[in-house]
């Protein structure tokens, strides 16, 4: 009887002198295929390894191609496996049915930018969040459609994804290079399962840059500053960023965030945060503070607009980096001044780097500072990072609804404090060096 396959066992193959058939033990009928070995200008190439099943139909022994190793791992090539034995249990003969889709494709079919409609229309508009699944349709139109259009996706070739990346990278962008390539992994891995491709060009190619966690605080004067310039800005950015500072909650849940879900006038007023829009697909309530629920009670209604944030009343608000700039030099605006009223050089301010998702951190930072607990926290930001953990986990409904609004409450009284004080220390103005 064959033994069961394992990740380790197909890791330590080598080729051999002629084409060999080890079968899976773990998928009656699955086959790992390896070609023998090959040489070019005296050296040995790669091994070529690939899956296949053999089956009985209409009493004639046949035989179905699944894919190539490692595009199809072997947890993917058993479920591949599996469907085409289930067909053949059906009355179907997956072999004929594979050939037959493989012609009945057109060439126009087959052009790269209708096989990226089609996966955003089946895929990435189907599994993901409105924010997500808008960044992958903008990093389709703008990065790899320019690129490729009118050429057949078959046609691609591993080394023309690298060049692609190298040029993004290139111009100074290396974390949109990662971004594009984990966009073209799962594209040409839906395409893998669609059988529209056979081999997917992206295996083993890397990241252009290696990415770190940030751990960006601001501090208590950099957070007095963003507010003042909030303050400056108005509606509807600066509006956004106070709500990001008092909520803590994620830039994608509160910019695109429907009026229905704030219960302004419920005792105590709440924000629902339905499992739809969370990131994490877990349904959230956010208590909100008296300020929170000021700020939302002047905001302007567009055209009935389901948004809380719009300008056209049809979709929620975007443009976040030029608002970004925008509120930077504000915040360098008023420190500047600031400098001035002091009897310091002005020109001298300089500004840290920071982001929209710093805000959220710099707001956790600020009630572990007040004493609250990491479960608290963590329950406000509807981020569970194990804290809680084991069958605890999975049975504690608990949501700890009263120590959220005090946490909540105490940051908001922080902020109103530190938006007040002007001498905090480690503070801008920064000294150039």
């Amino acid at each position: 009887m064959a033994k069961a396959l394992t990740v380790k066992s197909i890791e330590a193959l080598k080729p051999e002198a002629s084409r060999k058939e080890i079968p899976d033990g773990g998928m009656p009928g699955l086959y790992l295929i390896l070609q023998p070995k090959k040489v070019r200008d005296g050296k040995e190439l790669p091994p070529s390894i690939s899956w296949a099943v053999r089956y009985r139909f209409d009493g004639k022994p046949k035989k179905h191609t699944i894919g190539p190793y490692p595009a199809y791992g072997l947890s993917e090539a058993r479920k591949a496996a599996g469907a085409a034995l289930r067909a053949v249990s059906e009355g179907r003969d997956p072999a004929s049915e594979k050939k037959f889709a493989k012609h009945a494709r057109t060439a126009d079919q087959n052009l790269i930018e209708n096989v990226l409609n089609d996966f955003v229309t089946r895929h990435v508009e189907a599994k993901n969040r409105d924010s997500s699944a808008k960044e992958s349709k903008r990093i389709i139109e703008s990065e790899i459609k320019p690129r490729w259009k009118g050429r057949q996706i078959q046609t691609i070739t591993r080394r023309e994804v690298i060049s692609l990346l190298d040029d993004i990278a290139d111009r100074g962008a290396p974390v949109m290079a990662n971004r594009v390539l984990s966009l073209l992994r799962k594209f040409f891995n839906w395409a893998l399962e669609r059988d529209v491709v056979q081999t997917s060009p992206v295996v083993n190619v890397k990241a252009p840059a290696a990415e770190t966690s940030r751990d960006r605080v601001l501090a208590n004067n950099e957070l007095r500053l963003v507010w003042k310039a909030a303050d400056k800005i108005g509606w509807p950015f600066g509006t956004m960023t106070k709500l990001l500072i008092l909520t803590a909650q994620r830039r994608e849940e509160v910019s695109a965030g429907h009026r229905s879900e704030f219960h302004l006038h419920d005792n105590p007023s709440e924000w629902i945060i339905p499992k739809e829009r969370a990131k994490n697909k877990n349904g959230h309530t956010v208590p909100l503070v008296d300020d929170a629920v000021t700020i939302i009670s002047k905001m302007p209604v567009i055209e009935n607009s389901k948004f809380l944030f719009t300008t056209n009343g049809e979709t929620s608000i975007s443009g976040f980096s030029k608002a970004k700039l925008q509120l930077d030099r504000e915040m360098l605006t008023i420190a500047q001044s600031e400098a001035k009223e002091r009897g310091e050089d002005a020109e001298a301010v300089i500004l840290q780097p920071w982001r929209f998702h710093d805000l959220r951190r710099t707001a956790a930072s600020g009630m572990a500072s007040l004493g609250f607990p990491v479960h608290v926290v963590e329950a406000v930001l509807n981020h569970k990072s194990g804290t809680i953990k084991g069958v605890a986990k999975v049975y504690n409904r608990y949501e700890y609804a009263d120590e959220k609004r005090r946490a909540l409450n105490a940051w908001a009284n922080l902020v109103a404090t530190i938006v007040e004080d002007r001498s905090g220390t480690n503070i801008i103005p920064l000294k150039k060096a």
